[in-house]
């Protein structure tokens, strides 16, 4: 039985969904349609997929949310891999430093790769898509899904289907690849009735991805190798050797391989493309999640605390507050803790301009939510003013921060629920519930759950500065040298 891995590239920011995506912890990282994150959706995706032996996901992400992403496999109760890269450099180098992975106890398995930020409706046909491709991969050819459209999209790039492969007209060769095209451009492309939408969703063998890269672009596959080579495993964690990996230049899959396969140089594999019609989507602005979720009879969405009067085709998300819209059309309304967002559904993709004004300013909304997940838990910074700051802290049970020190802020721990182990220069001592504690300014200390329920707590910071980089590491048990 052949050997399947999934390989979830998990790179994007999703910036075109703030303020619930942030740079820190992007769209793919929260559960958009249901309880599921859409990483989480997309692991569950190969649930039941049958006639393959299926191994355990490969995650690549940004180093950042390494910890975020084990957590959430932790909850699903899944094992699998997760491939670090320091930075980003595109999807071409992402699948071949997976493709080296894959492969490093001497195997060959097929590869699905699929982006961790897309939704797919119709999991069985999808599964069924998922099939017929692997037999394409298998035999040596490059397998891509087009979505068959059903509107002139002028957001996506678009697959020409060419002759079919085999004898049941489900899988065709590719003839070219294009660009987004005007209105005009892709009604003629729906009329003429063998065009599909470009998902973005690849199937081949490990060797087969790194003979093709190793042909069209041998300067990424050389940097990958030696990153790849130089790096290390860490538990879970794929290290790859930064100072390599930053000599890799960007480029994507399409660019780098797909194109140069449809342009029929015989040297490379076959490409094939699979229509794929799942309720597909790529939940790349918020006009296209108001499409794929559900809807009244006046085609209003509302989560969270929401009131609607007299609205139509409106989309409201509410987080902490209480959200009223009163005769509103088209319009999308999102409220988080630190940030509201009130856009038409004609301008949801300008959102990223908001994205790029708040980095301007420096300004923290455009990376951080107010809620902060960490390794080790969460916090929430509940008030802030000059010279004081409140958080609410949660430590999962077992776990620990950093030992650590501050040049230019004091802390006072007041524990709600658990108990907090605290280290406080070469002091150890437990602090129960109703307690408190106080830790003087330049004085390293740490805090630890040694319970079985979570820590809860409040923080109170004072000082001159408050910001999260006065902050000196002298142990970390996750192996980071910042906050």
């Amino acid at each position: 039985m052949n050997t399947l891995i999934p390989i979830i590239l998990s790179g994007g920011s999703g910036t075109r969904l703030w303020p619930l995506s942030r740079e820190k912890h992007p769209k793919q990282l929260l559960p958009l349609i249901n309880e599921d994150s859409l990483l989480q959706a997309t692991i569950r995706r190969m649930d039941g997929l049958k006639s393959v032996q299926l191994n355990a996901p490969m995650v690549v992400c940004n180093e950042e949310y390494r910890f975020v992403i084990a957590e959430q496999l932790r909850i699903m109760d899944r094992k699998g891999s997760i491939l670090l890269e320091p930075f980003g450099r595109n999807t071409a180098p992402a699948l071949t430093l997976a493709a080296l992975a894959a492969m490093r106890e001497g195997e060959d398995p097929v590869l699905l790769v699929m982006p961790s930020d897309h939704v797919i409706i119709d999991v069985e046909s999808f599964q069924t898509a998922v099939l017929t491709g692997m037999t394409q991969a298998v035999n040596g050819s490059v397998v891509t899904f087009g979505i068959t459209p059903d509107a002139p999209e002028t957001g996506y790039g678009y697959i020409q289907s060419g002759e079919s492969v085999g004898q049941d007209n489900v899988a065709y060769r590719i003839a070219r690849f294009v660009e987004k095209p005007d209105l005009v451009t892709a009604q003629a492309y729906l009329d003429e009735g063998n065009y599909l939408w470009n998902s973005g969703l690849f199937m081949m063998r490990a060797s087969i991805w790194l003979s093709a890269i190793a042909k069209c672009r041998p300067d990424i596959l050389t940097a990958c190798r030696a990153a790849w080579d130089q790096g290390s495993c860490d538990g879970d964690f794929l290290r790859i050797d930064k100072e390599a990996f930053e000599q890799c230049p960007g480029d994507s899959i399409d660019y780098a391989v797909m194109e140069k396969i449809a342009d029929g140089n015989n040297e490379l594999p076959a490409g094939v493309v699979i229509p794929l019609t799942a309720g597909w989507s790529d939940i790349g602005a918020w006009n296209s999640l108001w499409q794929v979720l559900p809807k009244d009879d006046a085609g209003n969405v509302a989560k969270g605390d929401v009131l609607l009067n007299e609205c139509r085709d409106t989309l409201a998300i509410s987080e902490s507050r209480l959200v009223a819209c009163v005769g509103v059309e088209n319009v999308i309304v999102v409220e988080t803790p630190d940030a509201v967002l009130v856009v038409h559904k004609d301008k949801t993709q300008d959102v990223k301009q908001v994205v790029d004004m708040l980095k301007e300013q420096k300004r923290s909304e455009g990376k951080l939510h107010r809620k902060v997940f960490r390794p080790w838990g969460w916090y929430d910074g509940i008030d802030v003013g000059e010279r004081f700051q409140v958080k609410r802290i949660v430590v999962k049970p077992g776990a620990a921060l950093s030992l650590q020190m501050h040049h230019h802020r004091a802390e006072h721990w007041v524990v709600v629920r658990g108990t907090a182990r605290v280290t406080r220069d070469q002091e150890v001592f437990l602090v129960s519930e109703n307690q408190s504690t106080y830790i003087p300014l330049g004085t390293s200390h740490r805090l630890e759950n040694p319970g079985r329920v979570p820590l809860e707590m409040i923080e109170i910071q004072s000082g001159s500065y408050l910001g999260e980089d006065d902050i000196v590491r002298f142990e970390d048990i996750y192996g980071r040298k910042e906050h």
